[in-house]
């Protein structure tokens, strides 16, 4: 039997004016920073017309109440909290994914297992979830959190959370609900029901879930840690995984690295699709492109307070070289990343501004679609990436060119889909359903699911 071809997967990360901090102030951008549901689901049909897998929303949740400083002149990432806005954009779109993020220091595995239940059954089987564990000083400050966990006791809660929310989300057999006999007044069969003891180090639960188990059985995972804490993390749980490389020989070391682990764990490295971010300017020559790119450099305001991945560095000089800083408690990997750019190239903190935290550290392409496509292409099949989340630097221009210039040149190429081959989310990423947890008659419950959609 022939090989199943490999497929690229491509994602979309949206946020309200683009990536780029000079979008906001180009013609075209959205006009204000006031929260338009129109104007996201606008963004997220047009992902969808270009049958893309996943739109993603993050989630940079608490600000500071002390870091006013320079806010007048930086726009923000205010808008809508992320599963609201998912289960919103579920009733307008038909076939994309919606990746929300929830960070599991500010919520519990029951009332998020609920929550995303609910969504995947109002988006048909679509909803994925991305799982984020950091802990910036404003989120702290947000929440009351004054004793903070270090970086590896905030992965270690993540894992019991994840773990309990899986156990939560198998409370049920898929066909638990399906067979109520209204004759004998029996409801449903008791041993489809499975009650979660849990008694861990961060969590204590003895309950069931009061919810259906997701069309999909569990969300699709997401995440995107770069520090090797992280890099376990994702090669136990994620089944995709959000990396930054500027280079191909580096993505090239992550992707053959997170896969490598996953062995150790009992997975199929097939099962984690590593999707780097992109970011790109489009134009009918390589000089439009770059002219695009460099009006959204233009832009950048570079008074007040200037941050490098969570390090203040306005007191240096602009033009003057990276100081040797502590490493931050987030964002580790990330900033190894940049320290590394910073020294290879001899990079001034304007210059580092622009080539790394203007992007967070994603690679950067510009020219013709068939350059853009050229580079995807590249990185796939060279095994540096299994697809790309899209960085559109301004929005929605970034987006709609590549939906209708590169979208169409990756499928003339046989790398992308025409049309979507299913209905849910794993169906779009060829990943597995996740069957019951070990202690449940697995057979028994495939035996009556199957029965019922006969």
């Amino acid at each position: 039997m022939a090989a199943k071809q490999r497929k690229l997967a491509l994602g979309v990360f949206l946020t309200r004016h683009g990536h780029h901090p000079g979008a906001w102030r180009q013609p075209g951008s959205a006009s204000s920073g006031r929260p338009d549901f129109r104007y996201w689901a606008e963004l997220v049909k047009t992902a969808e017309r270009g049958k893309l897998d996943t739109a993603f929303f993050a989630d940079f949740v608490g600000i500071a109440g002390d870091s006013t400083k320079g806010i007048e002149r930086r726009h923000a990432f205010l808008d809508f909290e992320p599963l609201t806005l998912t289960a919103a954009l579920a009733a307008v779109t038909d076939r994309i994914g919606l990746v929300a993020t929830v960070n599991t220091n500010f919520d519990h595995p029951y009332s998020l297992a609920r929550r995303f239940a609910a969504l995947d059954h109002i988006s048909g089987g679509r909803i994925g979830w991305n799982i984020v564990s950091s802990l910036a000083d404003g989120a702290a400050s947000s929440f009351g959190v004054e004793q903070p966990l270090t970086h590896s006791e905030r992965y270690e809660r993540a894992s019991e959370f994840v773990d309990v929310a899986r156990d939560l989300w198998d409370s049920w057999d898929d066909d638990a609900f399906d067979h109520a006999d209204r004759d004998s007044g029996r409801y449903l069969d008791a041993s489809a029901v499975h009650p979660v003891h849990h008694d861990g180090k961060y969590f204590h639960l003895d309950t069931i879930l009061d919810a259906s188990r997701p069309i999909q059985g569990h969300p699709v995972f997401a995440q995107a840690g770069n520090s090797e804490v992280g890099r376990d993390f994702a090669a136990k749980y994620a089944e995709m995984i959000y990396a930054a490389a500027q280079f191909l020989e580096e993505a090239q070391r992550f992707y053959a690295d997170v896969k490598g682990r996953m062995a150790k764990y009992g997975r199929d490295p097939d099962t984690l699709k590593v999707m780097p971010g992109l970011s790109f300017a489009i134009g009918s020559s390589r000089q439009e492109a770059q002219d695009k790119f460099s009006a959204l450099e233009d832009a950048v305001d570079f008074s007040g307070e200037l941050n490098l991945m969570g390090q203040d560095v306005s007191a240096y000089p602009l033009d003057g070289p990276l100081p040797d800083l502590p490493e931050p408690e987030n964002g580790k990997g990330r900033w190894k990343q940049l320290t590394a750019l910073a020294r290879r190239e001899n990079l001034t903190i304007r210059q580092l501004f622009l080539r790394f935290n203007a992007v967070r550290g994603h690679r950067v392409v510009i020219g013709t679609p068939v350059d853009i496509a050229d580079q995807i292409q590249d990185w796939f099949e060279r095994d540096a990436a299994d697809g790309f989340n899209l960085i559109p630097p301004l929005l929605p221009s970034s987006l709609t060119e590549f939906v209708d210039l590169v979208v169409p040149e990756l499928q003339r190429r046989g790398l992308f889909r025409t049309e979507y081959d299913g209905a849910t989310l794993r169906d779009h990423l060829g990943l597995p359903r996740p069957r019951i947890a070990v202690g449940v008659d697995q057979s028994a419950a495939d035996a009556r699911l199957l029965a019922a959609v006969s």
